[in-house]
């Protein structure tokens, strides 16, 4: 039996570096929302520019993002010209423009049959990845019209 058998350390007093922990930690968290904000901003940019890759789900993403880490970026999202109508639809009414929808269900009729034709899978992936992609687009479908109620 040594010594230290009964002995304990007294409690520190709590001091600034203790108090700021969480500041710290909502700091790092903000951080990395924002971070994460322009990688799904950059992403909607890019799926502006191509016509495989979707746009809105990237920007909505970004808004989020924004919103937890930067008012002011959110803020610039929401007012731009190009992203800003469709995400304010979607915040306030969770709805998706009749275009909308209609490129993001052609997008995804043209990417399963680019899938068929590049990849030549067996049956049971081509009815997973064809359900998978029905249940997508009738969520899409089924979204509300902007400004219309259901």
């Amino acid at each position: 039996m040594g010594w230290w058998i009964g002995y304990s350390m007294p409690e520190p007093e709590p001091g600034p570096e203790q108090e700021e922990g969480p500041r710290l930690h909502a700091r790092i968290g903000r951080g990395l929302y924002a971070a994460l904000g322009f990688v799904m901003l950059a992403l909607a940019v890019i799926g502006a520019l191509l016509p495989v890759m979707p746009t809105t789900i990237f920007a909505i993403l970004a808004a989020w993002c924004f919103g937890r880490s930067s008012p002011r970026f959110e803020a610039w999202l929401l007012d731009h010209p190009r992203f800003g109508p469709t995400l304010r639809a979607w915040r306030a009414e969770g709805a998706i423009a009749p275009r909308a929808k209609l490129f993001a269900c052609g997008g995804m009729a043209l990417g399963f049959v680019l899938f068929l034709e590049g990849a030549h899978p067996h049956w049971p992936l081509i009815a997973l990845v064809a359900l998978l992609l029905a249940a997508c687009a009738t969520y899409i479908l089924t979204r509300p019209t902007p400004g219309r109620r259901r």
